[in-house]
């Protein structure tokens, strides 16, 4: 069976939209996922963005840090369970941080914690930099091979690692492994950087 490594955070509607179609891959190909973090906030400390982003960014560190703390407690295996209740509460009901509910975010993670079994006290992480280390680790692991120009999701695979793919909505069954099948073969041909279009659609997460 072949391993893959998903690096994704939280917030990113993209990457949400990637991680469940590699959920379909899983079961059309023989592949098995591991779910790492990498960070947004991290991405983007010191560079130049609007002030709504640069907000955006500094109440992202917390769904991150408190995925790091979950792991430390309860094993690599509540990422993916933990991820997916996070990104159902923040990206299908709508439920992230927002200038007007700015507790929203926090409390969809302290929600999504108690669904998946976790520790109440890993969300105690959230505004610390108890685990940042960790989380840079992660993060420093999933970003160094494909570089600091991209963002999330970045897959790790067969030697490989690349940005993407970006797509809406995702595919189900077998089209998903197809496209599983594309992404490796021009992964995998060297002296390949990018293949990209203009988005017309948002995430479109029916």
């Amino acid at each position: 069976m072949e391993k893959a490594e998903f690096y994704f955070d939280p917030v990113c509607p993209w990457a949400w939209m990637t991680s469940r179609w590699m959920l379909e891959v899983m079961q059309v190909r023989d592949v098995r996922v591991e779910f790492h973090v990498m960070s947004l906030s991290g991405l983007n400390e010191g560079r130049d963005v609007p002030e709504d982003y640069k907000r955006h960014m500094q109440e992202s560190w917390g769904p991150v840090r408190t995925i790091i703390k979950a792991r430390e407690v309860h094993g690599q295996d509540i990422v993916l369970p933990l991820y997916s209740a996070i990104g159902k509460r923040i990206h299908l009901e709508k439920r992230g941080f927002t200038k007007e509910n700015p507790d929203q975010l926090r409390e969809s993670v302290i929600e999504a914690l108690a669904e998946v079994g976790a520790s109440a006290e890993c969300i105690s992480v959230w505004a610390t930099t108890e685990v940042d280390d960790l989380l840079r680790e992660s993060h420093n692991r999933g970003m160094l091979p494909v570089g600091t120009d991209v963002g999330t999701p970045v897959i790790h695979v067969a030697g490989t690692a690349f940005f993407g793919p970006v797509i809406s909505p995702a595919p189900k069954g077998e089209a998903a492994g197809k496209l599983w099948d594309g992404v490796l073969l021009v992964s995998q041909t060297p002296g390949f950087f990018e293949l990209k279009r203009s988005r017309t659609v948002g995430p479109i997460f029916d």
